[in-house]
């Protein structure tokens, strides 16, 4: 929710900047946590969705573990004062370098993607004399039935270890040294609106588990991953019963053995309400068909519209309570055609200098920012 003491605070500010409502995120934060403990369940925040040292401290306050796939979220992680055994740590294309970051904080578990990898793990393990815990990432092949680009757990996608390859990495993991298996890993896409996807891959996680226990494997964790989608078309609904929901399918359905924990990686779902992405209209170009709404801010700082099509909630903070609206194609300064928020674009009429808010931007906003053409983010503006 943008108040209008946000709006004459951003006024005085130059832009475009994210702003953050730290308060919102900690009512969040805990209403997800208890809703994870009542069950026994453990959350993992997603760095990769938003790494603001402030937004890290919020998750680390609440008990969260993390989410990284990269070294450098791993070190973020850590000096954030997330707990070295409550870091998973997946990507399907670790390095050597980060692969040894790991093993020496002996972190809680390098989620592994191939059978090279499970090698490459092994022996970097001992020859520091070390064991890695490990956790399978395992392609369940289901369908998310989300955006092709950010789906990740069918056969034709780059992540993950696939059903016919099992038989090799058991033998493996019979011989392999400085590697402890403890749990499976599975995350099939994001933003996920529907419940069903996860339906399936319950029947898939019960699947395989019972795979790995036939053939007299232990497992102490699973990571059912993320994926939870937000509606970016009510910004200011934080749809919390979604998380009641979303963690009520695996208790019916995930069939967990005696003692097992079952772990979660949520990003989007925690973060998107809690930011914006404030800019000013320094141009409005009439056109026969549209008139052009021409931003300070572009795709440089929100790339999911050029990325993906993704849709986020526009609004005019100076012009908000005309009932008179408008239509726009509301684009941004950057020179590449695909820099635009959004066409035909519903607003109270927008002038110069009109405030511009794009909403939900919490996730994958500033994490995504990039300085084409040179462009800077202004710092960002944060409140409670």
């Amino acid at each position: 929710m943008i108040t209008t003491a946000d709006i004459q605070a951003f006024q005085a500010r130059k832009t475009p900047f994210y702003h953050y409502d730290l308060k919102q995120l900690r009512a969040l934060a805990i209403k997800v946590q208890n809703e994870a403990r009542s069950r026994n369940y453990h959350v993992h925040y997603a760095l990769k969705a938003n790494a603001r040292p402030e937004v890290l401290d919020v998750f680390v306050n609440q008990g969260f573990g993390a989410d990284c796939v990269s070294g450098a979220e791993v070190r973020a992680a850590l000096e954030a004062g997330f707990a070295s055994n409550h870091i998973a740590f997946a990507g399907v294309g670790k390095t050597d370098d980060e692969i040894d970051l790991a093993i020496e904080q002996d972190i809680f578990t390098l989620n592994v993607e191939s059978i090279e990898e499970l090698e490459v793990i092994s022996s970097r393990a001992v020859s520091r004399g070390k064991t890695a815990r490990i956790a399978l990432r395992l392609n369940p092949d289901v369908d998310a039935n989300t955006h092709r680009y950010i789906t990740t757990g069918l056969e034709e996608n780059k992540f993950g270890i696939s059903g016919w390859q099992i038989a090799e990495v058991m033998d493996l993991l019979r011989s392999l040294k400085g590697i402890e298996l403890t749990g499976l890993h599975f995350h099939i896409g994001s933003q996920i609106q529907n419940l069903e996807p996860f339906r399936n891959l319950c029947g898939r996680i019960n699947h395989f588990q019972q795979v790995f226990s036939d053939h007299g494997f232990h497992i102490q964790h699973i990571n059912a991953g993320g994926g939870l989608g937000v509606n970016y078309d009510q910004p200011d609904e934080l749809q919390a019963q979604d998380f009641e929901e979303f963690f009520s399918t695996f208790d019916q359905l995930l069939e967990l053995r005696p003692g097992q924990e079952l772990h979660f990686e949520l990003g989007r779902a925690l973060v998107a309400h809690c930011g914006d992405l404030i800019s000013r209209a320094l141009y409005v170009k009439r056109g026969q068909k549209t008139d052009f709404l021409i931003l300070d801010a572009g795709m440089t700082e929100l790339i999911r519209p050029a990325l993906y099509q993704a849709f986020h909630s526009i609004q005019n903070l100076s012009n908000s309570e005309s009932k008179e609206l408008h239509k726009y194609d509301v684009v941004g300064p950057v020179c590449e055609s695909s820099d635009s928020f959004g066409k035909a674009v519903l607003l109270p009429e927008c002038r110069r200098g009109d405030l511009i808010a794009i909403r939900m931007t919490g996730a994958y906003g500033e994490s995504m920012a990039s300085n084409y053409n040179l462009r800077q983010l202004e710092t960002p503006y944060f409140r409670g």
